[in-house]
C-alpha cells in the first residue's frame, strides 16, 4: 500500500521550514530513566509558530513545511498493554513498548498530543489564521504513512483549537489545510526539501513510497537505527540516542566496566539480540515478499510521477540517490554492531595466548607481540573509520545533483541535527540544513554549561530578483535572529 494525498495547498505562499523537533522523544513506559526533554523547547516552538502567525511576509500567508521527525514515534516507550491496541504485539514490542502497526501508532500519537499539548494548540492556531501545513516523513516518524495516524493527526490539531467544537464541516475545512507529503516537496526554481534520511545508510529504507515489512505489512519495516534504538540505547543507562553513532569498541567495552558485572552482561545479551534482529532482516529482504513490496514500491512511484506531473525518470534517478540501508549487507551489519573489530580483538588475543603457550622467552614473546598489536591497531582503524559514516557529508554531497534533477535555489534538508548552509553546484543553488530543537533539560544542570539546541528555521520568500532565503535561530527574547549571529 502506498500513500498519497491529492495536494491542496495552493502556490504564491511564503514558506517556513522546520525539522527535527522530535515531539515525544522522552515519554517513557518502563525503560531505562532517560534525560528530559528541555520544557523550553516547547515555549519556543509556541512563541516560533505565533510570531509568523502574526507576521505574514508581503502579506502573503505561510506554508509551513515541518520537514521530518517531527513526532519521535521510534523514541518514545509504551507499553505494550495499552488500551486501543488491535493488533497483538509481539515479543519484541512487549519488551521495548509498542511497534510501527497503524493502531500502536495512534496510541502514541495520542500521547504526544497530551504530553505537548501548548505545541499542538500553537501549530493549530497557526493554521486556522489561514496558513497552510505540510509534514514530510523523517526516519523517526514513517508512521505517517498510515492513513488513520494522518486523519489522528489532524484531528488532534482540530481539537486543540476548539477543544468542544463538534462542528464536521468546521473540522474538514481546517484539515483541508493540512497534508501529508509521501517523500519529498518540490516548488520549481524555489526549493526541493527532503527529510534526508534515506541518504544515510543506517537510516534508510528500502522502500521509502511503501516502507511496510515484507514479513508482516501490518507494520513498517525497521532500519539499522532503528533496532540499535530500541534494542541497546533506549535500554541502557548511560547511551544517549544523539551520541551513540560515534561510540566505539572500546567506548563500548568503558561502558560495560561502569555498569558493573550484571550491567556489563545485559548489554552484551542486548547487543547479541538486536545483531540476531539484524540479520533477520538481512533474511528478510531476499525473501519472495520482499520482492513483491519491491513491485509494489515501482507501482507508487510510478502513481506519483502521475500524480505530481513528474517525468519518472527524475524519480527513478532520485531512487538511485539514496543510500543502501545496511541490513542490506552482513558485512556492514556486522561493522554496525562492532562484530568485526570484536571478533579482531579475539583473533589478537588468542594468537598472544598461542605465543605464551609456546613458551617464547620474554624477549622473544615481545618481538612477536609488537607487530601483532601493531597490526591490531592499524585495522582497527581501518574498521573504525569505515563504520563511522558521516551523515553530514552524505546529504550535503547530493544536493548539487538534487538541484540538477529537480530545478531549485534552495535544497533543504535535517536528520543531522547540525545547520548548515552552503553554495552547491557551482554557485547555483544552495544547500540548507534546518537543524534540531532537540535539547535534554537534566543533563546539564549547570546553568553556565547547558547545552542549547540551534532552534533553527528556514524562511523562503518570493521577491522580484527571485527566492530569497534566511536561515534564522529562534531567541526566546528577540525572536528571529540570523542563525549564527551573536
Amino acid at each position: 500500500m502506498c500513500t498519497r494525498e491529492a495536494t491542496s495547498v495552493p502556490g504564491g505562499r511564503n514558506l517556513l521550514v522546520v525539522s527535527d523537533v522530535h515531539l515525544g522523544s522522552d515519554i517513557n513506559d518502563g525503560r531505562v530513566a532517560q534525560p528530559a526533554r528541555s520544557r523550553s523547547v516547547d515555549e519556543d516552538l509556541c512563541s516560533l509558530f505565533a510570531h509568523y502567525q502574526d507576521n505574514p511576509a508581503e502579506g502573503k500567508p505561510w506554508r509551513l513545511i515541518i520537514n521530518g521527525d517531527f513526532i519521535d514515534f521510534i523514541g518514545m516507550s509504551v507499553d505494550a498493554s495499552s488500551r486501543g491496541v488491535s493488533t497483538e504485539p509481539n515479543g519484541e514490542e512487549r519488551a521495548h513498548g509498542l511497534g510501527t502497526a497503524e493502531d500502536h501508532a495512534r496510541v502514541k500519537l495520542a500521547r504526544v498530543a497530551a504530553r505537548h499539548r501548548a505545541v499542538f494548540t500553537a501549530l493549530a492556531r497557526f493554521v486556522a489564521a489561514g496558513n497552510d501545513l505540510t509534514i514530510v516523513p523523517g526516519n523517526h516518524d514513517r508512521e505517517f504513512h498510515w492513513g488513520e495516524v494522518r486523519d489522528d493527526f489532524r484531528a488532534l490539531l482540530f481539537r486543540a483549537l476548539d477543544p468542544g467544537s463538534g462542528s464536521t464541516e468546521g473540522e474538514r475545512e481546517f484539515a483541508a489545510h493540512v497534508e501529508f507529503s509521501p517523500w519529498f516537496v518540490w516548488i520549481e526554481g524555489v526549493a526541493y526539501i527532503e527529510h534526508g534520511h534515506q541518504y544515510d545508510p543506517f537510516c534508510a529504507s528500502d522502500h521509502v513510497m511503501s516502507p511496510l515489512s515484507p514479513q508482516d505489512p501490518r507494520r513498517l519495516s525497521s532500519g539499522f537505527s532503528d533496532v540499535l534504538l530500541r534494542f541497546v540505547v533506549h535500554p541502557t543507562a548511560g547511551v544517549r540516542e544523539c551520541d551513540h553513532d560515534n561510540m566505539g569498541l572500546v567506548a563500548y567495552l568503558g561502558l560495560a566496566v561502569r555498569l558493573g558485572v550484571r550491567g556489563g552482561i545485559d548489554l552484551a545479551r542486548r547487543f547479541a539480540c538486536a545483531s540476531i534482529e539484524l540479520f533477520r532482516l538481512h533474511r528478510l529482504s531476499l525473501t519472495r515478499a520482499a520482492r513483491a513490496l519491491h513491485e509494489e514500491h515501482e507501482r507508487c512511484v510510478s502513481r506519483l510521477a502521475a500524480v505530481e506531473l513528474i517525468e519518472p525518470r527524475r524519480l527513478r534517478t532520485l531512487l538511485e540517490l539514496q543510500a543502501r540501508p545496511v541490513t542490506r549487507s552482513v558485512r556492514a551489519i556486522m561493522s554496525g554492531v562492532l562484530l568485526d573489530e570484536l571478533l579482531l580483538a579475539i583473533v589478537a588475543l588468542a594468537a598472544l595466548v598461542i605465543f605464551e603457550s609456546f613458551g617464547f622467552g620474554q624477549r622473544h614473546f615481545a618481538l612477536l607481540a609488537m607487530p601483532l598489536v601493531v597490526a591490531w591497531w592499524l585495522a582497527h582503524r581501518v574498521l573504525s573509520r569505515t563504520r563511522h559514516i558521516d551523515p553530514q557529508n552524505q546529504l550535503a554531497a547530493r544536493a548539487a545533483p538534487l538541484a540538477q534533477l529537480f530545478p531549485a535555489a534552495f535544497v533543504v534538508m535535517g536528520h543531522t541535527h547540525v545547520p548548515v548552509r552552503v553554495s552547491v553546484d557551482d554557485g547555483r543553488a544552495t544547500y540548507v540544513n534546518t537543524g534540531s530543537w532537540v535539547e535534554d533539560e537534566s543533563l546539564h544542570p549547570d546553568a553556565a554549561s547547558v547545552y542549547r539546541a540551534a532552534r533553527t528555521h528556514l524562511v523562503i520568500r518570493e521577491r522580484a530578483t527571485g527566492p530569497h532565503a534566511e536561515l534564522l535561530a529562534w531567541d526566546s527574547i528577540t525572536g528571529p535572529r540570523p542563525f549564527g549571529a551573536t
